[in-house]
């Protein structure tokens, strides 16, 4: 087994076949089929399943793709560590953003670092909570942003901060007070999150302690979609404030805040298994200052930063 056959493996795996990975890494196709067969025939278990729809990988070959992911990474971190060592901090840092966070942060976060960091490149993967974790988990993320309702062992963890959640209604709809209790917003139809997306569970939570249930006229697989919905009048939402991905205030009512309010922690996630990179631990402390900076600098409504 050589390094080649793990990096076309997981190409492959990530494009979902075998001509897609062709063409992102510039490799004849029978050429990945050959190093993938060498590399089955090394290991003597079927990696991948072939059908007419691509490829996905087997039992084996997700066990494969976790474990190779982790360390290519590091054998990729290498060089910018060991010059760390000897000067300027310096390497490739991944980090996961929740879109809510990423439409608006990663451009001046990008400036900040580079000005801190010259020698260091961002990855940026955004994405839900919930694959963000699991990405930091597989080590297929240095750290990541997520908000989170509950305490997750398998990484470590640094709250940020606290974020209180809205009511979004469209323009068309009735005027309220400045706050809504939460009574009132179980008469209301609400487009929301599917199950599993960490909102999703606090707000059904919510409810249910309070003897409610949710008035739930759809379900949304991004935010931009649940906010489109909201826009044109299907229904109402519950987010924070910070959540608009790519839309404005100004596209809605003016939002309420819900009483008694609740709210998600933003944390910054890491790996529990492998120590940072010095490259990474330099990005970690920059995300921290930045973050913290934007959010009492931006009065961020219902955003409470965590000493």
């Amino acid at each position: 087994m050589q390094y080649r056959h793990l990096y076309y493996f997981l190409r492959i795996v990530e494009a979902g076949s075998f001509s897609q990975a062709a063409r992102t890494i510039h490799v004849a196709q029978p050429a990945l089929s050959q190093q993938i067969a060498e590399l089955e025939a090394s290991l003597g278990v079927p990696l991948l399943q072939r059908s007419a729809r691509g490829v996905k990988p087997t039992a084996a070959g997700e066990k494969l793709y976790e474990e190779a992911s982790s360390i290519l990474r590091k054998y990729e971190n290498l060089p910018g560590l060991v010059r760390s060592s000897a000067g300027d901090v310096e390497g490739r840092v991944s980090l996961g953003m929740p879109a809510s966070l990423s439409t608006t942060l990663v451009g001046p976060f990008i400036e900040t670092c580079r000005a801190a960091h010259p020698k260091v490149t961002l990855k940026f993967i955004d994405g839900d909570s919930e694959f963000l974790r699991e990405e930091v988990e597989k080590s297929r993320l240095d750290m990541a942003l997520a908000y989170e309702d509950e305490f997750f062992p398998v990484v470590l963890r640094q709250p940020l901060f606290r974020q209180n959640h809205y009511l979004i209604s469209s323009k068309r709809s009735a005027r309220v007070a400045a706050t809504i209790s939460l009574k009132e917003v179980a008469k209301i139809p609400l487009v929301l999150p599917g199950r599993l997306n960490a909102r999703r569970e606090v707000i059904d939570r919510t409810f249910a302690e309070s003897g409610l249930s949710v008035n739930l006229a759809a379900e949304a697989v991004t935010v931009s979609s649940e906010l489109s919905a909201v826009s044109s009048g299907a229904g109402s939402t519950i987010l924070n404030l910070g959540d608009m991905s790519g839309f404005s205030l100004d596209d809605f009512a003016e939002p309420v805040l819900i009483e008694p309010t609740f709210y998600l922690t933003c944390c910054l996630i890491w790996s529990n298994e492998f120590p940072l990179t010095l490259a990474a631990e330099g990005v970690k402390k920059q995300l921290i200052d930045f973050l913290k900076d934007h959010i009492q600098r931006s009065n961020r409504p219902g955003a409470l930063w965590l000493d």
